[in-house]
């Protein structure tokens, strides 16, 4: 079962090299665990989704460049996400203010090859009714 997440979940790109957070901004009245709930709008990069460390993929145009420079040895850059769209939820979300909600089953796709994931919800205590 998907766990709600929410504003400071942890994100991972399959090319990245390091863990990045979630910021939710799409809406600020619904909270779980004292945390603003995130929905799938919260796919702005750098605003709603922070770097992942280093960017492993050749469609990047900086590790591109930097592998060529190096002569085809894999250079990462700097990851800067690129979403391709908003979240997408493999099953069942709630609305919040009238938006599905984000859950730890969503993927974001990177315009830059790859794909972001939610590795950990940001709130460790779920109580469903």
């Amino acid at each position: 079962m998907a766990v709600p997440a929410v504003s400071g979940a942890n994100i991972m790109c399959t090319m990245g090299t390091a863990p990045g957070v979630l910021t939710a901004t799409s809406q600020v009245k619904t909270l779980i665990g004292g945390a603003p709930a995130a929905t799938v709008q919260d796919a702005a990069p750098i605003a709603n989704i922070a770097p992942c460390g280093l960017c492993t993929s050749l469609a990047n145009p900086q590790v591109a460049s930097a592998t060529a420079a190096a002569l085809g040895v894999l250079t990462p850059m700097p990851c800067i996400p690129v979403p391709a769209g908003i979240w997408l939820c493999a099953g069942k979300t709630a609305l919040i203010s009238g938006i599905p909600g984000l859950s730890t089953d969503a993927k974001l796709i990177c315009s830059y090859a790859g794909s972001i994931s939610i590795i950990s919800p940001g709130q460790g205590k779920v109580i469903y009714s």
